[in-house]
């Protein structure tokens, strides 16, 4: 079999940005426009923030911008994009992924969990077989994998974390998928961990800082070109984390839209390349930054804040608890891949072929053809991106792995708000360690809820996790204890003779609204 498209990235490299810078200059109608509007927002972000200098370079520019014809100033715009695009342009070192495919899960065993050495033959120590047995993946893999071969796969996972992208790319090896470029952050690369990996095995860097025209058209030009040179890629379409913990019911599609517009260029130039989108779900016992995240959104009552700049990604000794809790767990991580889908939402086949709603086959290429041939019209192609996110999110919701804590978390918010029915959000994610809940009825609700993921799981819309399908009551709620108290700062229910004490129901909130979107949690307002 060949090698994955990306194991040839660096080779094309320096031809990549070039055609980036080649393609915006192209088709920029106003280079004097785009110019003036870098100017302005660099301005705005920069001198608040005391880089004077910087914002001083920017206003010369924005001085001359008048007096410019447009050839001088298409040479300008062109110095540039290709700033930009050096700044953006990703990497791929395969003796990087060659120690993370087949040392770093091993190394990760022994030091996040020293006792694996004398549990487990030294062979499985080396295969990584502790880490694999924490991080599971499931869903369509062996369909996926045969549409790798056939054409470009885009994955559009959900996103709760800072460790999505290093999970995501773990489970894709795991699962024998080929490893993909994806967009990171610029705030993820103060980890020197997360950078290290990042800057060697793919990613491209992404500054939400950076708001201007000349910048999203130079990120967005690289993803299509990248998708229509057959790599396959990675995107977040929620944008940034989910603060509320909840699945995403809002996507912002602007990168994933690059996958349609490379699939109609492909198909114009005479070399039509399909493009796959793959919705997938990541799935935490217990997510890094739950604390700092649910803070976020209740602070700024559901209007997340762009970027958190600092958060427990950032620090590695969070890192390091979280993940020496993680190897204690089975399960402790799923991935699930979904059915894939082509650029419009229809379902595909094995074969790469497209079905309708009524499993009927379907040619994705009538739905660009204009005046006979392959086209791209942006606003008929942003309606298409926006029907393929709505069955993105359907995806979401039946292929979430609802987890103990998940059950947990929802059958004692449910207590909670029955022994305070008039008590706002706020009101009741103030109460610490002042509501005890009787053995009895905590028991019992943990069974409803049990019963009613269940009942989802039968008509296809959830998928349990195996800590949770089959398990009583009171191993759900010992499962989510253990995992919830050794992790964050300080406990969040505690078993006492009385009863269950909730210690944080602001941390409980959290992992009870990875339910919300399913009916079976209580949703509090929340969109995401």
């Amino acid at each position: 079999m060949e090698r994955p498209p990306i194991f040839h990235f660096n080779e094309q490299r320096a031809d990549l940005q070039r055609a980036v810078v080649d393609r915006v200059i192209a088709e920029a109608r106003d280079p004097v426009f785009l110019l003036n509007d870098a100017a302005y927002h660099e301005i705005r972000r920069l001198e608040p923030a005391g880089k004077t200098d910087e914002a001083l370079e920017w206003r010369k520019l924005a001085r001359m911008l008048g007096g410019l014809d447009r050839a001088r100033a298409t040479e300008i715009l062109r110095d540039k994009a290709m700033w930009y695009a050096k700044d953006v342009n990703g990497n791929f070192d395969r003796r990087v992924y060659a120690f993370a495919s087949r040392v770093l899960p091993a190394g990760m065993s022994v030091f996040l969990r020293p006792n694996v050495v004398a549990e487990r033959h030294p062979l499985e120590i080396l295969r990584g077989d502790a880490m694999a047995e924490r991080i599971v993946t499931s869903g369509a893999i062996a369909h996926i994998r045969k549409l790798a071969e056939l054409g470009t796969v885009v994955y559009v996972p959900t996103h709760l974390s800072n460790l999505d992208s290093p999970v995501f790319a773990y489970a894709l090896q795991a699962a024998g998928l080929p490893p993909v470029t994806y967009g990171a952050g610029v705030n993820l690369f103060t980890n020197p961990v997360l950078s290290f990996f990042m800057r060697n095995l793919g990613a491209y860097r992404v500054d939400r800082r950076l708001r201007f025209e000349l910048y999203k058209q130079v990120l967005k030009t690289y993803s299509s070109i990248l998708i229509e040179r057959g790599f396959h890629s990675l995107f977040f379409p929620g944008g940034t984390r989910s603060r509320s913990g909840g699945v995403e019911r809002k996507l912002k599609l602007g990168l994933a839209g690059t996958g349609l517009e490379a699939f109609v260029r492909t198909s114009a130039q005479g070399r039509p390349r399909k493009v796959f989108f793959v919705p997938a779900t990541i799935n935490y016992m217990l997510t890094l930054e739950a604390e700092t995240l649910i803070d976020d959104w209740l602070q700024e009552q559901g209007r997340a804040r762009y970027i958190i700049e600092d958060d427990e990604s950032t620090r590695l000794d969070r890192m390091t608890v979280l993940a020496r809790k993680l190897v204690q767990m089975d399960e402790s991580c799923a991935v699930r891949f979904g059915t894939p889908l082509d650029p419009f939402g229809n379902e595909v086949d094995e074969h790469g072929v497209s079905h309708d709603h009524r499993g009927r086959p379907i040619d994705p290429l009538s739905y660009v053809v204009r005046d006979g041939k392959p086209a791209l019209d942006h606003a008929r192609d942003a309606q298409y991106t926006r029907e393929l996110g709505e069955v993105v999110m359907q995806h979401y919701l039946r292929d979430t792995i609802a987890m103990p804590t998940h059950v947990v978390a929802t059958a004692a918010f449910a207590l909670l708000r029955r022994r305070m029915p008039s008590a706002d959000l706020f009101s009741l994610v103030r109460r610490r360690d002042e509501i005890v809940l009787p053995w009895q009825d905590m028991h019992d609700e943990i069974e409803r809820t049990q019963r009613r993921v269940a009942e989802l799981e039968r008509r296809e819309d959830i998928v349990l996790s195996s800590a949770v399908r089959g398990a009583t009551a009171t191993e759900l709620l010992n499962d989510a204890e253990r995992a919830l108290n050794g992790y964050h700062s300080h406990a969040i229910l505690r078993s006492r003779e009385q009863g269950v004490a909730l210690l944080d129901p602001k941390v409980l909130l959290y992992y009870q609204n990875r339910l919300a979107a399913h009916g079976v949690a209580w949703e509090g307002g929340i969109a995401r």
